[in-house]
């Protein structure tokens, strides 16, 4: 039997297939997706190796977080499978380039100057940046960070609705606008992955636009062949940036669409679909689930998501107490939170293939109805927009919510509906 092990202990795993990495603060988190074969018996452990100073996180599942990295510097990533008894497999392709840097925080808000940003760091809000040389001129809507902080867009209210800056410690001059631009009011807003692509949902129709970016917009992807059905209200990619989804207005409430520099056949709708307009959609970090804020009861539905919609997981135990407006999930996939109307305004639930017990509510409630949530890329930090001075509350996260931080020195002017960390 000792010899039977031992002969079978010795083949090994098959190689993992490389996903998304994507750079916090000093640190990087790398997705990827488990071989079929992963030897016969023992503890499979993956683990990430940066390129270059070979620096490495280890997890038993997707993603691995690879932490003592140096802000400001590149870095790709491997990773292999490796067993308990010393038998490791060949080591992945190389991930997409990542640099790591200090993070920030930008909110899109109602009243001039529509945009905002501010440096971020464990002790709070530092002081706002300066703000864009070139601003619309009504409601900025959403924001979204480019993976790398290398660049941001916000959607907003007027014409041209889509804006983009680069970003380095404060705004760069305004990227000039897409050649055809988005049909109406952008509501919601986000990068790809890789960064090098670009989307917008908005009001009418096709309700949905992409771009290739490189500094700047590149030419309108076409339109999916099947389009949302009614306005557009949030838009997400999928961690790997092989899928995009839209919440919108008008059943089925949810449209998902693969994607390969422009939109693939819609996806089968889920069996069972949300019950309202789709405000805030995420995909869950290791890209296993697809959630969608919406505007009715139960104001959360999520489902299990491999190419396609699996069944809608069981709604919470205690739900969200009014509409939906908000989702995120924190960078291990391990807790979501939903933004809603109606105090407290904001509800989080540890994540692991269902929602657990609800965490108890902040001690400092938000002052006013939820309009978004994010986790900060490092997933100590939480913050909610909402519709009452001081416009966004932020709060330390570790299983829960911890102490409310100080509010910025300066405030946005008005409703913070949009928030994304660098």
């Amino acid at each position: 039997m000792l010899f039977a092990n031992q002969a079978s202990s010795g083949k090994k795993p098959g190689t993992p297939t490389i996903g998304t990495a994507t750079a916090g603060a000093a640190q990087a988190t790398v997705a990827f997706t488990a071989p079929t074969y992963t030897g016969k018996g023992g503890t499979v452990t993956y683990r990430a190796t940066s390129s270059p100073s070979s620096i490495t996180g280890t997890s038993t599942t997707s993603p691995i977080t690879v932490t003592g990295l140096v802000n400001g510097t590149a870095y790709t990533f491997t990773v292999r499978a490796e067993t308990t008894y010393g038998v490791n497999s060949d080591s992945s392709a190389a991930s997409n380039s990542v640099t790591p840097s200090a993070p920030q925080i930008a909110i899109a808000h109602e009243n001039s100057p529509y945009f905002g940003a501010y440096p971020w760091s464990s002790s709070g809000f530092g002081t706002k940046y300066a703000d864009p040389a070139s601003l619309p001129s009504d409601h900025g809507s959403s924001v979204s960070f480019q993976t790398s902080g290398a660049n941001v867009s916000f959607g907003a209210v007027p014409s041209p609705y889509a804006f983009a800056y680069p970003f380095s410690a404060g705004f760069g001059t305004k990227y000039s606008d897409p050649a055809t631009l988005p049909t109406g009011h952008v509501r919601g807003t986000a990068f790809s992955p890789s960064g090098a692509d670009v989307a917008y949902a908005h009001t009418n129709s096709p309700r949905i636009t992409a771009y290739p970016f490189s500094s700047g917009f590149g030419t309108k992807y076409a339109d999916p062949a099947t389009l949302p059905t009614d306005i557009g209200y949030a838009v997400a990619f999928s961690p790997s940036g092989a899928d995009i989804a839209v919440g919108h207005a008008s059943s089925p409430f949810i449209s998902a669409y693969p994607w390969s520099s422009g939109f693939g056949t819609k996806y089968a709708n889920p069996a069972t679909l949300p019950t309202g307009t789709g405000q805030g959609i995420a995909f869950s970090p290791n890209g296993a689930q697809l959630a969608l804020a919406h505007l009715t009861s139960p104001f959360i539905s999520v489902y299990p998501w491999s190419s396609g919609f699996g069944t809608k997981y069981a709604n919470p135990a205690t739900l969200p107490t009014g509409s939906g407006t908000g989702v995120a999930f924190t960078p291990d996939s391990a807790n979501i939170a939903i933004s809603h109307i109606t105090s407290p305004r904001i509800s989080a639930y540890p994540w692991s293939s269902g929602f657990g017990t609800k965490y108890a509510n902040p001690a400092t409630l938000p002052t006013g109805n939820g309009q978004a949530v994010a986790f900060s890329n490092a997933g100590t930090e939480i913050a909610v927009g909402h519709n009452t001075s001081p416009f966004i509350s932020t709060y330390p996260w570790s299983s829960g919510f911890g102490t409310k931080y100080a509010d910025p020195a300066t405030l946005p002017p008005n409703v913070v509906v949009g928030i994304d960390f660098s």
